[in-house]
């Protein structure tokens, strides 16, 4: 079956289901100083996979990220995340959108100066949680990543994989719906890079919806998930157990 007939199948099963928990329907965003940076995209993301986001620099992925986080408004088409319409969602309502989103970085973005309970914990403080509640969640999220007996140590004292762990710990310690994670391996050996995807695998086999927008072409292929690839703007493959595609003139 061609690839053209996979994707529309797809698009067309997802478009009549109740199950869906991102949809972008012919959306484009263009800046003012150049070309689309994306053009026309249509994506349907079931609750609970995991996706990859792949695609040479400048082909959209970024910018797709800033759309689903509501950073960016597209200039033009319909994106509908948890139900939330972004293009029409009042500014006063995003932050409780984005409540339900987690969100990991390649430079982890950790806080300095202080431990990785409290790089954690800030999340909660954000949204306000009693103390009381945090005493519980927080070390059993850190436990979840790996990390119970490093509750004390700051940033500083961790390895570049433990730095990201206590990101996702962060990203997922108020049980977002979806994580996304923006080349969360970028800074990481190939060793770390595997452990922090089979902890991404983990969350995913629990129930979060799982976007990785990555570079990695080994992980890729290794881990067979859905694949959507992107080129200078659009989304020329969307496979359900797909590779990392070569580049073709």
């Amino acid at each position: 079956m061609a690839k053209s007939e996979v994707r529309g199948r797809r698009r067309r099963g997802l478009q009549t289901g109740s199950d869906e928990i991102i949809t972008l329907n012919n959306v484009s965003k263009a800046y003012a100083t150049g070309a689309p940076a994306l053009n026309g995209v249509d994506l349907h993301i079931k609750k609970g996979e995991f996706v990859f986001i792949v695609g040479d620099s400048g082909s959209g992925k970024s910018t797709m990220i800033k759309l689903l986080l509501r950073e960016l408004i597209p200039t033009s088409g319909e994106i509908n995340v948890m139900g939330y319409d972004l293009v029409r969602i009042r500014h006063g309502r995003i932050p409780k959108f984005r409540r339900n989103l987690g969100i990991v970085f390649q430079d982890f973005r950790l806080l300095k100066d202080r431990n990785v309970y409290e790089n954690v914990a800030f999340a909660q403080r954000i949204i306000q949680m009693p103390n009381k509640v945090i005493k519980r969640n927080v070390p059993s999220i850190l436990a979840t990543v790996g990390l119970a007996g490093k509750y004390k140590a700051k940033p500083r004292q961790l390895s570049g994989g433990e730095q990201q762990r206590v990101a996702i710990a962060r990203a997922l310690v108020n049980r977002p719906s979806i994580l996304l994670a923006d080349e969360p391996t970028g800074n990481l050996d190939p060793k770390n890079s595997w452990e922090i995807m089979k902890l991404l695998e983990q969350i995913n086999e629990n129930g979060t919806t799982v976007l990785v927008v990555t570079h990695n072409r080994e992980i890729v292929n290794a881990m067979q998930k859905r694949v959507v690839t992107m080129k200078k703007g659009v989304i020329v493959s969307d496979e359900e157990r797909g590779g990392y595609i070569d580049d073709e003139d």
